[in-house]
């Protein structure tokens, strides 16, 4: 890893005083935390090429594969980039906003997060959103969310038990099209907690959908006449009706 730095970066091994000896626990992984901290104070920027694999391994007191692991964890998470040639080496880089999504995923998967708590923060981040919504969705937008009404609709009239998924994808959809890029990340971070509380409220009634999916059309319809007050009752009544189904359970 002797090549020159990314374009605008700076090559980290000119500052050895920035990594310290790791000793204990799994050395691989405090490296990793490490090197994580120093992007985030500042001491590692965007661009910044680390040192050799040999070089991380003085520094940090290990092994060569003690640091090709941390190097691989690393860049698993987003933060650098290893790119293999006369100009490669292992380059800081910032997560996509699939890969901080897919974090906040897993940490509302694994915390102790009861359903009627996910329907809870909906109405809050979801109704927030609306006066967004309306304001910004545009055409695509609208076929959109009605394409996910359609196929919600050809499943009910067949009679068969409404899935549930595309209630969480019409509801991500429509986070979308606020056309912000944080609040889609935070959207998409809570499907999978969204989508486990609506099947926990199809179980307390089998009808869930029904009536969903006629409200998801009525309010794609306030949605395009831009009236906020008439999205944010559809909206209203559409989210109290989860919240009660989970109440208590």
């Amino acid at each position: 890893m002797s090549a020159e730095p990314a374009a605008g970066g700076r090559d980290a091994g000119d500052r050895p005083n920035i990594f310290s000896p790791v000793h204990s626990g799994r050395a691989s992984n405090l490296i990793v935390e490490q090197i994580r901290l120093l992007i985030r104070d500042g001491h590692l920027s965007v661009g910044d090429r680390l040192p050799s694999e040999r070089e991380l391994g003085e520094r940090f007191g290990v092994s060569r594969v003690t640091v090709r692991e941390a190097l691989r964890g690393l860049e698993a998470n987003g933060l650098v980039t290893i790119k293999v040639g006369a100009r490669g080496g292992a380059f800081v880089t910032s997560p996509t906003s699939e890969q901080v999504g897919e974090g906040l995923a897993d940490l509302l998967t694994f915390s102790v997060v009861e359903p009627s708590d996910v329907t809870e923060a909906r109405q809050v981040f979801e109704l927030g959103i609306v006066p967004l919504v309306c304001r910004r969705a545009d055409e695509q937008d609208i076929a959109d969310l009605l394409e996910i009404c359609d196929r919600a609709e050809a499943h009910t009239q067949a009679g068969g038990e409404y899935p549930v998924s595309l209630s969480a994808e019409f509801h991500v959809r429509v986070a979308k099209a606020a056309h912000n890029p944080a609040i889609e990340l935070l959207a998409h971070s809570f499907h999978g907690p969204m989508l486990r509380s609506l099947l926990r409220a199809q179980e307390e009634d089998p009808q869930v959908g029904i009536k969903g999916t006629q409200e998801h059309r009525e309010f794609v319809e306030a949605v395009r006449l831009r009236d906020v007050a008439a999205a944010t009752a559809v909206m209203t009544t559409h989210l109290a009706r989860t919240a009660e189904r989970l109440r208590h359970k």
